[in-house]
């Protein structure tokens, strides 16, 4: 190849022309470069949720409380007489209504007592008769002198002897026809029987001895019982609502309770209050309450645990869904959108759940959006930037049965 020489002017143009292509390759290398990062070097892409503000509504509280069903009545059987027992005319465990014949004894004791009185009673009033004649017969003589004042008055004494004596043969004969008619047991109230705790042939101690036997007992069923135990500052704004007029949601004015058992999940059993204790207990500090319930199918029985709701008053409040409840440790967490879109994390305090939604006593207000779909992305935490779809919030109906 042929010697150039190059003058200084050419040498100078050349050296332009070889920086402006030098810095033109180095922008292309850069550009190159800038494409070929991928998309996670440059940050979290913003993930699609859906927020909604809680639903506002005016809901009625109903405070929950464990307790246990009781009779409203439970008798213990026992025999005012004592006697053999000859029939026993119920089956174990069946209902019985009042009047009901349960037992019944040898009566021939009782029916020879019964005569015997009956001839008592018939000898005193013989006697009546005989001593009432000779006062009858006297009265005359003494107003002739014909016999002393004190001979009258001996007759007259003699009289109200043999009437004492009738009137206490007439009480025996009460006595006896009681004895005879309390040889058969009847229910003395209506409900379920228990078994039978004593067999054809037994002697039974009566009501008269220091230990009268146990025969069977009994324990009315419809309506029952449900006792449980309340706070001293629950019982404290029970009577703040009784003053503040705002008692009770019921039309004779009485509480009204709901009631599930450990198998149910909603609340098919109602009832309303009728009793409260008339002092705390100085160990538990609680007060004992007491609700009435219908009971019409029998399928609530005594010592049946179950789970009382009391009317608390009516407030307004926020709801949520409960899927938009997370859970932190110990604390009960919701998601919600901050500035630019950025999800924070809130403490709540939460209240029963209304209408398929959860109410939200503390930690948010009617303002806050909540995410209520796409918690499940585990990229949705709080601190990251996500893209929000407007979304609503509906109550399920109300289902109480």
């Amino acid at each position: 190849m042929p010697n150039v020489v190059l003058s200084d002017a050419d040498a100078r143009h050349l050296g332009q022309v070889s920086l402006l292509g030098l810095r033109f390759l180095t922008a292309v290398v850069t550009c190159a470069g800038l494409a070929a990062v991928p998309a996670s070097a440059q940050g979290p892409p913003a993930f699609p949720v859906t927020v909604a503000t809680p639903l506002e509504r005016r809901i009625t509280n109903w405070d929950e409380y464990s307790g246990r069903f009781e009779a409203v009545s439970s008798v213990e059987v026992r025999a005012r007489v004592s006697g053999f027992v000859e029939k026993v005319h119920f089956q174990d465990g069946q209902i019985v209504k009042v009047g009901d014949l349960l037992f019944s004894f040898d009566k021939r004791s009782f029916e020879l007592a019964v005569e015997s009185a009956m001839a008592e009673v018939a000898r005193a009033e013989a006697q009546v008769e005989v001593t009432s004649a000779d006062v009858d017969r006297a009265e005359p003589l003494v107003k002739s002198r014909t016999i002393s004042g004190q001979a009258f008055d001996q007759r007259r004494a003699n009289l109200a002897v043999a009437q004492a004596s009738k009137q206490a043969a007439e009480a025996a004969l009460k006595t006896a026809k009681l004895n005879l008619e309390w040889a058969e047991i009847r229910a003395p109230i209506a409900g379920r029987i228990s078994d039978k705790r004593v067999d054809v042939g037994t002697l039974i101690a009566g009501g008269s001895t220091p230990s009268p036997t146990l025969l069977t007992t009994i324990v009315s069923l419809d309506p029952i019982h449900f006792i449980f135990d309340v706070s001293e500052s629950d019982f404290l704004r029970y009577s703040r609502l009784f003053l503040s007029g705002e008692r009770s949601s019921s039309r004779d004015g009485s509480n009204p309770v709901r009631i599930r058992l450990a198998d149910e999940k909603n609340w098919p059993h109602t009832g309303k209050m009728n009793f409260v204790d008339n002092q705390l207990s100085t160990r538990s500090g609680t007060l004992r309450g007491r609700a009435v319930v219908d009971n019409a199918k029998q399928l609530l029985q005594p010592g049946l645990f179950g789970r009382l709701q009391l009317f608390g008053g009516e407030a307004d409040a926020l709801l949520i869904p409960d899927s938009a409840i997370v859970s932190d440790q110990a604390r009960k967490i919701v998601f919600v959108l901050g500035k630019d879109d950025v999800v924070e994390g809130r403490p709540v305090t939460l209240g029963p759940i209304v209408d398929g939604l959860r109410v939200v006593r503390d930690g948010i207000d009617k303002q806050s959006r909540i995410i209520i779909e796409g918690l499940a992305n585990p990229a949705v935490r709080p601190g990251t930037k996500v893209v929000p779809q407007e979304g609503q919030i509906k109550a399920a109906a109300a289902d109480l049965k």
